[in-house]
């Protein structure tokens, strides 16, 4: 008969596509889990996986089987996490999603802290475009997620923190002033994520609304790649400015504030509305959202 095990190794040998990762976030053997995955394919007379190239490949039967299990399994976590936290310690698994903006620069503190703190609680972290984001928290992949506050939106949200964009130059680009019109930044050549990101949305938002058009030269989503081009170049950016903090610390970017009007990116912290957020998952936003908080404070203007 199938069982919780059963439904677990299912679970995370689909996430992960791969015998090996699979085995290492369970801790255990990978036999132990070929094993127990064979018996539930015997079962129910199904084929789950095919082994390929690229890993173990889910057919159709076994996306079906996720789709169902997968919040049946969260919802057994989130009791199992509550009751072991009426033990006096946290324990569990939390899986949120972040996108790059967030995680480059705030995670690893923040990570150190909460496992420092609840070495009992394993975390799987999600790095993703908003959209990708909220995907996983709708299925039920992720417990929750920090977004980019998008226009339209079914999860349940509270706000987290409100952030400036900035505009970002390199040595190499001309001086400009330390606070430039909407306007001005508009008619500079800037290299910004694709329309595919949530930044880029909200940048383009702000220009619809201003009745003004931002004149890209370059689209690069990585975060960390579009600093170099910036550093290395003649083109700008517009970012919030948690995401090139490093570089402004350390001088290798100039960082010019936006006026008339400012801009600002609303981060919100999703859930599902019909599934609480499991304890683990719920303590580790709050560290993070400190984190991000204290990040901010630290930021001159």
């Amino acid at each position: 008969m199938m069982d919780y095990r059963q439904i677990q190794y299912f679970v995370v040998l689909f996430e992960e596509g791969s015998v090996t990762r699979a085995a290492s976030r369970l801790n255990i053997v990978q036999p132990a889990l070929s094993m127990q995955v064979a018996r539930l394919e015997e079962e129910l007379g199904r084929q789950l996986f095919v082994r390929s190239n690229r890993g173990m490949v889910a057919t159709e039967h076994a996306t079906q089987m996720y789709a169902r299990f997968l919040p049946i399994l969260a919802e057994f976590e989130r009791a199992r996490s509550e009751l072991l936290e009426t033990g006096g310690e946290l324990a569990g698994h939390a899986r949120i999603g972040l996108p790059a903006s967030i995680a480059q620069d705030v995670l690893p503190a923040a990570l150190a802290e909460f496992s420092l703190r609840f070495p009992r609680v394993s975390v799987s972290v999600t790095e993703a475009y908003s959209e990708a984001l909220v995907q996983g928290v709708t299925s039920g992949q992720l417990d929750s997620a920090i977004i980019n506050m998008p226009r339209r939106l079914t999860l349940r949200a509270e706000t987290v923190l409100e952030e400036e964009f900035v505009l970002a130059t390199g040595p190499r680009h001309v001086q400009l002033p330390d606070k430039l019109a909407f306007r001005e930044v508009t008619q500079l050549k800037l290299v910004l994520p694709t329309r595919q990101h949530g930044l880029r949305a909200a940048l383009e938002g702000f220009a619809d609304a201003a009745g003004f058009q931002l004149e890209c030269a370059l689209e690069i989503d990585s975060l960390p790649a579009i600093a170099q081009v910036v550093e290395q170049g003649e083109l700008a950016t517009l970012l919030p400015r948690i995401a090139l903090r490093s570089r402004f610390a350390e001088g290798r970017l100039r960082v010019h504030s936006v006026v008339r009007p400012a801009l600002a990116r609303q981060l919100v912290a999703v859930s599902h509305p019909r599934r609480p957020v499991p304890p683990p998952a719920e303590t580790l936003l709050k560290v993070l959202v400190q984190h991000m908080r204290e990040r901010k404070s630290e930021q001159t203007p």
